[in-house]
């Protein structure tokens, strides 16, 4: 289920890099760094084999991923999105 997962989160992470590519808006980018993050949590949950929530270290991977969400979308409604937020 972990590698269902990871594979995933690695497909979603190639999207918005896609996406990012076409459009270089950084709201895309952070969405792709969030979601490789939240693959590299997986695997560092996998490697160390966890069967309960005692290694709490582990979600920093989750809690980084989710600040890089949310401050993409606080950037892209001030208006710093990038070259897709200029009217010229």
């Amino acid at each position: 289920m972990i590698g269902a997962m990871m594979f995933s989160y690695a497909v979603v992470a190639l999207f918005f890099l896609r996406f990012w590519k076409q459009t270089r808006d950084r709201l895309f980018a952070l969405f792709s760094a969030a979601f490789w993050l939240m693959m590299l949590g997986r695997i560092a949950v996998a490697l160390n084999r966890v069967e309960d929530d005692a290694v709490h270290y582990l979600y920093m991977f989750r809690l980084c991923a989710y600040v890089l969400i949310l401050y993409g979308i606080v950037d892209k409604n001030r208006g710093g999105g990038g070259p897709t937020m200029n009217m010229r």
